[in-house]
């Protein structure tokens, strides 16, 4: 399944996306959380496969992958339990290069699309190295998803968007991700200066930790991404019931929010 398509058709039809955070191998639960998101009404899902040094993420969601590598988690277990998770919505990995140039990018790529993952967001490597993934990635089908930070110039933007495939993600912050009481200063500026240059989805992620948060952000973004703030949750043990309950929140604010919206 197209993840930009798919993006595309729900932005057209007048909805705001929504896109959680599911750290893959956490526990044997992880699977039917997954489904239950999306049965919530999520447009996309975005996976961890943990790595040992995530220089994007904060506390969190580093405690989440250090719990799913303790149990044995690795980016094989965890695509092969994606394989099985037959939803209707795309499926994004996010993980970190070493893993990537570990496996080769052609094996990589090939490994995610016979898993059925159609996009995968690689936030430490850097647009001017991202040739031989890239390429790979599209030979393969997997569309390879790039972050714009807030002290992104207008100029490096444009050359993000031209790249991105599926989605760009708009960092709303300078920082770790993490679950915070308000939506970051700069966060709808970023968003802004993404719609400006390109028509690709834009969906603003890191630290949106409530669903008026969500709201707040996808006035300017077409969407958010919600990561923390989910898997604080399940780290405490709320398991797909409480995963479900979480995102419906969400997905009840933002279906308001484009209904005040709508003409």
């Amino acid at each position: 399944m197209s993840l930009e398509a798919h993006l595309r058709e729900r932005r057209s039809a007048g909805a705001k996306l929504l896109v959680p955070y599911v750290t893959g191998g956490l526990d044997d639960a992880w699977p039917d959380v997954v489904r239950a998101v999306v049965d919530a009404g999520a447009d996309a899902v975005e996976i961890g496969i943990p790595f040992s040094d995530p220089v994007m993420d904060g506390p969190v969601i580093q405690e989440a992958s250090q719990r799913a590598l303790a149990r044995g988690a690795t980016p094989t277990s965890i695509l092969d339990e994606a394989r099985s998770l037959d939803v209707d919505v795309p499926l994004v990995v996010m993980t970190y290069c070493n893993l990537v140039l570990h496996a080769g990018c052609a094996r990589f790529a090939a490994a995610l699309h016979d898993s059925g993952i159609s996009g995968a967001i690689l936030p430490d490597l850097p647009l001017h190295e991202i040739g031989e993934w890239a390429d790979a990635a599209d030979d393969a089908g997997v569309e390879t998803v790039l972050l714009a930070a807030p002290n992104s110039t207008d100029e490096r933007i444009a050359a993000i968007a031209e790249r991105s495939r599926g989605f760009l993600y708009c960092v709303s912050l300078l920082g770790i991700t993490g679950v915070r009481s308000e939506l970051a200063e700069r966060a709808t500026d970023i968003a802004r200066r993404v719609k400006h240059a390109t028509d690709l989805p834009a969906l603003l992620g890191v630290g949106i930790s409530s669903p008026d948060q969500a709201v707040a952000g996808s006035a300017v973004a077409d969407g958010v991404v919600v990561g923390s703030a989910l898997v604080a949750r399940l780290l405490e043990g709320a398991g797909p019931e409480g995963a479900h309950d979480l995102v419906s929140g969400f997905r009840t604010a933002l279906d308001d929010a484009a209904a005040e919206e709508a003409p």
